[in-house]
């Protein structure tokens, strides 16, 4: 374990915030892929993806402009999967 915490502490921050929110960015991900999407679960992982990306904004290095598009694309996402779950469920067809 001290190995580990070494490790870590040898890690720029800006390096573990940034793996912290690509583990974010799949988290959503995921739930937007499950049939049906688990929408809450997601938004919930898109908000602190936010929170850290827009919330750091300035100081995450190199991996800034990356994790400020990564935020994009999710956010794309959810909109474009609530909006085709919406139309599903106003249709009231099954889920494929």
């Amino acid at each position: 374990m001290e190995a580990v915490r070494q490790e870590l502490l040898a890690a720029p921050a800006a390096l573990v915030i940034a793996n912290t929110a690509m583990s974010l960015w799949e988290l959503a991900a995921l739930h937007l892929s499950e049939r049906p999407p688990h929408l809450q679960e997601a938004q919930l992982a898109i908000d602190a993806l936010s929170a850290l990306v827009e919330g750091l904004a300035g100081r995450l290095g190199e991996s800034e402009r990356t994790l400020r598009d990564g935020l994009a694309q999710i956010r794309m996402g959810f909109v474009q999967v609530s909006n085709t779950e919406r139309t599903r469920q106003a249709g009231g067809s099954a889920a494929p």
